[in-house]
């Protein structure tokens, strides 16, 4: 998929835990895995807004896109 998820990433710059970042955002901690494993179809808006106030970031620092991978077999 083109859209990539670094919530890892600000987790790591947070020192802080999915758990602790899950009931701060106020959803369970298996929704947070599944977004942060890039295996969500969508994400609600007040959710985006959710963890970039608990992370203190953008919505481009948890999301960005990249190329597929096109090859000639």
């Amino acid at each position: 998929m083109p859209i990539v998820v670094d919530i890892d990433v600000m987790l790591a710059r947070r020192k802080m835990s999915v758990g602790e970042l899950a009931d701060r955002v106020g959803i369970t901690p298996a929704n947070l895995a599944v977004l942060k494993n890039g295996r969500a179809k969508a994400v609600r808006f007040t959710t985006l807004a959710a963890l970039c106030d608990v992370l203190m970031c953008q919505p481009g620092d948890l999301l960005r896109w990249e190329a597929e991978d096109i090859s000639d077999d």
